[in-house]
């Protein structure tokens, strides 16, 4: 199930009863990192929600094209088994906007990998809303979708 997060109208569904575990990300090209990463924040709770970045993210922050679009990646997040579902979110501008989307899903676990660049950002999101922030996975060796995508280009870094 996938969702687009219009402020300041939601439309998130919200399981009754269930520990909820929020995640976020860009998820381009999904990789045995992410896998690892999404299988473990599922663990800690029984619901997982991806907050997936939109395209102009990917453009803007990584410096690159996405390789696939913002609804192809909520897709492929979707087929996985520990993905319960996924927010499209739009083009969130500073910490108040994320903190808004945080008090909307109200999650009891936000997960994280360790040496997350938002850790502390994330963690007064959680305490904003009694949330555990957890650390569920070190980064796993060198990927990430910008490399894979350089490596797939012939490029190098």
């Amino acid at each position: 199930m996938q969702s687009i997060y219009n402020k300041p109208q939601n439309n998130i569904f919200l399981p009754q009863n269930k520990k909820i575990v929020l995640v976020g990300g860009c998820f381009d090209i999904l990789h045995f990192g992410h896998i690892q990463f999404l299988e473990k924040a599922h663990q800690t709770g029984d619901y997982l929600i991806v907050a997936l970045e939109p395209d102009e993210r990917i453009i803007n922050h990584k410096n690159r094209t996405p390789i696939h679009t913002q609804s192809e990646r909520a897709h492929n997040l979707l087929a996985l088994r520990h993905v319960d579902h996924v927010v499209l979110l739009p083009i969130l501008n500073d910490f108040d906007d994320y903190l808004e989307l945080v008090k909307t899903i109200n999650p009891a676990i936000i997960a994280i990998t360790n040496g997350d660049p938002q850790m502390e950002n994330k963690k007064k999101q959680a305490d904003a809303v009694g949330a555990e922030l957890v650390i569920v996975t070190d980064v796993i060796g060198s990927f990430s979708s910008s490399a894979i995508s350089q490596n797939l280009s012939g490029r190098t870094e």
